[in-house]
């Protein structure tokens, strides 16, 4: 019963491991992480810094 347990261990790592990628995989398509969101937000941010300001600007 024992060499039963210490073979289910390594079956339920794999089983979990598996879970793990697929949830991963699917975050990944969903386009929420990744490249595209980076870019987009590096996007945004060079946007804002080229607005221009009311006021002095010091030089």
């Amino acid at each position: 019963m024992a060499s039963l347990a210490w073979l289910l261990i390594p079956l339920l790592a794999a089983v979990g491991a598996g879970l793990w990628a697929l949830l991963a995989h699917r975050n990944r398509e969903s386009g929420k992480t990744g490249d595209i969101s980076e870019l987009n937000g590096y996007a945004a941010f060079r946007k804002a810094m080229e607005k221009t300001h009311s006021g002095t600007d010091a030089v």
